[in-house]
């Protein structure tokens, strides 16, 4: 890197030891600086604001679903979806040294990790499991304020950054536990000519019968695997809805030329992002990479602020 050039600073929801952070490092495999945010929404702000290069934010596991206020969060924000991740998670439950399961009255965590936890605890009845808002934090603070008869869920590295001993590694009840994070930017993704991409949209369908298969019926005729798709209502409009669609293309004139092709069908269409489909994924315990903490358009829309209305 040379010296000139400033890292890429990271915006997170979480701290240090989170499982967003952990897919930082996977994805970005450099340094970087990382900016802790508490919630989603401060997260999308300072990735707005220019404050973070890129953010890193999760949109959906496949053990729960869907995490549809964060797509809102990206499709409201205007960013740019610049590529994702597939993370394996891996949950373990930690304490300060010396202590054993037994020992434990209560463990915190986030309630996701929980949830994925609960067969493991259910061997253990006489520990409380406490809601927190974020597995790394939980951990560090059961360390820096020592506390015994205290247990947290979370990774690996948030064990060993805050000196915390793992008590029972991968308690999670399926071990195909993955989360798919979504990087976002306020430029288009890099792509190289005749690449595979994904496509990220949200659009609307007029509220008549059959639109949805108008819709879906071209792509599936010229071969675009659909890989996700997703709806949640339209606030202010009865029993209307917002889908949330991935695609996956040969290259990106295809793409280009399909979702110019669809948009006639639609009454809105939001491009959130064309990015490399490059199907990059980690495991949890072993992140590569490292940080520190830091205190082209498309062809008649725009990707990621591009709120397109057309007539049907």
């Amino acid at each position: 890197m040379d010296n000139d050039k400033k890292p890429l600073s990271i915006a997170i929801q979480g701290i240090s030891g989170s499982f967003h952070h952990e897919a930082a490092m996977v994805y970005f495999q450099k340094d970087f600086d990382l900016l802790e945010c508490m919630t989603f929404k401060s997260l999308i702000a300072e990735t707005a604001n220019g404050k973070a290069s890129f953010g890193l934010i999760a949109v959906e596991n496949s053990l729960v679903g869907g995490m549809l206020p964060n797509l809102t969060l990206i499709r409201e924000s205007g960013l740019i979806v610049n590529g994702e991740l597939y993370l394996r998670i891996s949950q373990n439950l930690m304490a300060l040294p010396g202590q054993e399961i037994h020992n434990l009255k209560e463990v915190h965590s986030h309630p996701l990790a929980i949830m994925q936890s609960e067969a493991f605890f259910s061997k253990y009845p006489h520990i409380r499991l406490v809601e927190s808002s974020d597995t790394a934090l939980s951990a560090k603070l059961i360390s820096e304020n020592n506390l015994f008869e205290a247990g947290a869920i979370g990774s690996e590295a948030a064990a060993r950054l805050y000196n915390l001993s793992v008590l029972s590694s991968a308690i999670e009840t399926n071990k195909e536990n993955y989360t798919r994070f979504l990087i976002i930017g306020k430029h288009p993704a890099v792509i190289k000519e005749e690449e595979k991409v994904k496509a990220s949209l949200a659009f609307i369908i007029p509220h008549a019968p059959g639109s949805l298969l108008r819709v879906l019926r071209p792509l599936s005729d010229a071969g675009v695997n659909l890989t996700m798709l997703q709806s949640l209502p339209l606030v202010g409009e009865k029993w209307q809805y917002i889908f949330h669609a991935d695609m996956i293309f040969q290259n990106k004139p295809t793409a280009m030329r399909m979702i110019d092709h669809i948009s006639g069908l639609l009454k809105h269409l939001w491009v959130m992002g064309i990015y490399p489909l490059r199907n990059r994924s980690g495991n949890s315990q072993y992140p590569v990479g490292k940080s520190k903490m830091e205190g082209d358009n498309g062809e008649g829309w725009v990707i990621g602020h591009g709120l397109t209305k057309t007539g049907v």
